[in-house]
């Protein structure tokens, strides 16, 4: 957070900005009001990127396209119906709507849209009060109707109003707390945790496509743990990742001073922490497994003799939990897949320290990865949580070697590209066969031969194929 001034030094140079100043000069001389509002307000006080700008009006749609359309070089409003006008003003865009009244009829979270004239309405509808600031353009006057700055400096999240109400009209809006939390690092204040706590199952009338972007955006935050912990806490996570507060319960075989709970959310943050240090943008296919590793373990714990407690299977258990909840969130096909399979191989590295793993080994553990394999050294080594640092350091240094001998192996072999030495057609060629079963069966013996002997030669592979498809039944 830094200070006033220095926010209000970023505000006008926004204000002074080309594109901003004759969009404001523009609804000046219509006559018209005109207001940047809600993130870009709130993040000049954060120093965060000034992007996505939104501004409100009192002009009816219909007037706010005549305003921009002469001083802008393209316009849409695939938004009117909900007041909302886009606009390309040289290398800026920007979205102006509006003043809204909506009015909420708590059956479903549509509002009927009404439009208002004034702004200190518009703002009362917005979800939490550092969301609910606006700077009146060309005057760059701050308008701050529900404390929002003073919310800012004490790094917390307040409905305007009542949480209740707000909650009540729009019940997204409590993920929403969820998610700023951990994208800005505020707390929600207690009386909007209660509410939340209260009103959890009020998210039943939300879309799963809403709900999955907000879990989304909560994961690729900077720090999605509190974000998570949030909705545990509150009951909202019963609602919409009930496999989390689940493993609250279950003790983890690996660390047995920890439940599985605590170790899914150490496992995430350590993920974090290497996809930084190793140069990857945030990524929410190793997120998501990152948190979603160890769900399988509440479905196969087994009590042992002695005490101990057994999980096995959970990788693939966990695979097929995983697959069903981000379908239910409507996650992309390209993220559910790689994340299933990050969970069901992340428990194939732990037998590599039990003996010396063979140069066949490696190569199946890397043609299994495929794609996934930046991903899944990432998760194995974030899944090491441990307090017996030998330990620690064993499977660390374990899990060095293995990376060193996939790149050596790499550069003998190409290995990202394991494929056998003889192609479908060639098969066909040499064996006198048409398209089938039975070139599948030969392709796959052939990739078995490559995988434990290396790369054989295309005259090798093709004695090897004679001999196979002769000592056939």
């Amino acid at each position: 957070m830094q200070n006033v001034a220095a926010a209000v030094a970023r505000l006008d140079a926004l204000a002074e900005s080309p594109a901003v100043a004759r969009l404001a000069q523009a609804f000046a001389d219509a006559g018209r009001e005109l207001a940047l509002v809600g993130g870009p307000v709130r993040d000049a006080f954060l120093d965060r990127p000034l992007t996505d700008l939104d501004f409100t009006t009192d002009a009816r749609p219909d007037r706010i396209l005549e305003i921009v359309t002469p001083i802008s070089d393209a316009q849409w409003d695939i938004g009117r119906a909900f007041g909302t006008i886009g606009a390309r003003i040289g290398d800026q865009t920007v979205e102006v709507t509006t003043y809204r009244s909506d009015v909420y009829d708590h059956e479903t979270r549509k509002p009927e849209v009404a439009f208002g004239d004034s702004l200190e309405a518009d703002l009362e509808r917005r979800d939490f009060a550092v969301n609910a600031m606006a700077l009146r353009l060309p005057q760059r006057q701050l308008v701050d109707p529900w404390g929002g700055v003073d919310d800012l400096m004490a790094a917390r999240l307040r409905t305007p109003g009542s949480p209740e109400v707000s909650f009540g009209d729009d019940p997204l809006r409590m993920l929403r707390g969820a998610r700023f939390s951990a994208q800005i690092g505020f707390d929600v204040d207690a009386e909007a945790v209660a509410a939340m706590e209260r009103m959890a199952d009020r998210l039943a009338i939300v879309s799963a496509e809403r709900i999955g972007d907000e879990i989304t955006k909560l994961l690729l935050a900077p720090a999605p743990v509190r974000g998570i912990r949030l909705l545990v806490d509150t009951g909202l996570a019963e609602i919409v990742l009930p496999e989390i507060p689940a493993l609250r319960l279950e003790q983890d075989e690996h660390a047995h001073h920890k439940d599985v709970y605590e170790h899914s959310l150490t496992v995430l943050e350590q993920a974090i922490d290497l996809e930084r240090s190793r140069g990857h943008a945030p990524t929410l296919i190793v997120r998501l497994a990152a948190l979603l590793h160890d769900i399988g373990k509440p479905a196969t714990r087994q009590f042992e003799p002695g005490g101990a407690v057994s999980f096995h299977h959970h990788d693939v258990v966990g695979a097929k939990l995983a697959t069903k909840r981000m379908r239910e969130l409507r996650l992309p096909s390209d993220v559910v897949k790689p994340v299933a399979e990050l969970i069901r191989l992340h428990l194939r590295f732990f037998g590599y320290t039990d003996g010396a793993w063979t140069d066949s080994a490696v190569r199946r553990y890397v043609r299994d990865a495929g794609p996934v394999l930046e991903w899944l050294h990432i998760l194995v080594r974030a899944d090491v949580t441990t307090r017996n640092v030998r330990k620690a350091d064993r499977l660390s240094f374990a899990y060095d070697d293995l990376e060193q001998r996939i790149a050596d192996l790499q550069q003998q072999e190409e290995l990202d590209a394991v494929r056998p030495d003889l192609d479908g057609e060639q098969i066909m060629g040499i064996l006198g066969i048409a398209p089938g079963r039975e070139v599948g069966e030969a392709y796959r013996y052939l990739l078995e031969l490559r995988l434990d002997n290396g790369p054989l030669g295309a005259d090798a592979a093709e004695a090897r194929l004679r001999e196979w498809w002769s000592s056939r039944p």
